[in-house]
């Protein structure tokens, strides 16, 4: 009889562990939602998300579907898609993408209060725009100013206000570019 009890105690149970159906439920609603996020993206910046050819197809035919039972449907099925492949590297995507966005819209912002302070009658902004970016055309943005202030007495429409912006926007361009190239070195 005390082998019996040995025997017993040597003896592991071992149970099977199934996965958690609340949390299979909470997997799924996440990727539904990033294939939701996917689909309001330009089909540009879809195909820099590297995803197989089904899926990105799925993806394009689903942006364009209104948002009624079909597009439920397709983004289901994307969703199942996504559930077999390895999502990671497609988010990591997504928010550089997103993160460039973000990046941009702030970028706009800064140029435009620069345009808004060179309109303005601020007598430092020159000086303190060609601590930033020492390439600037001087001439080119005195010009672009005086014009765009005249356009604005003259209640014009702002032409040079605008070649302003963009001039602006083309020396931030450059700015990054070689310093991205330096950095790259």
């Amino acid at each position: 009889m005390s082998e019996l009890i040995e025997t017993d105690q040597e003896e592991e149970q071992t149970w099977a562990i199934r996965p958690n159906k609340s949390q299979i439920k909470r997997d799924i609603a996440v990727l539904s939602e990033l294939c939701e996020e996917i689909t309001q993206l330009a089909p540009a910046q879809i195909t820099r998300l590297d995803l197989p050819e089904n899926i990105e197809l799925a993806i394009l035919e689903a942006a364009k579907m209104p948002l009624k039972g079909a597009r439920k449907r397709q983004l289901k099925f994307i969703t199942a898609l996504m559930r077999k492949i390895d999502v990671e590297p497609i988010i990591e995507k997504l928010d550089k993408i997103k993160a460039k966005s973000a990046h941009a819209a702030r970028e706009l912002h800064q140029l435009e209060r620069w345009r808004e302070r060179f309109l303005s009658d601020d007598k430092q902004v020159l000086s303190e725009f060609l601590q930033q970016y020492p390439d600037a055309d001087v001439q080119y943005i005195r010009q672009l100013t005086r014009n765009a202030k005249k356009e604005i007495a003259a209640e014009k429409p702002p032409k040079s206000s605008r070649l302003l912006f963009r001039y602006l926007r083309e020396l931030l361009e450059n700015k990054l570019a070689a310093d991205e190239s330096d950095s790259e070195e």
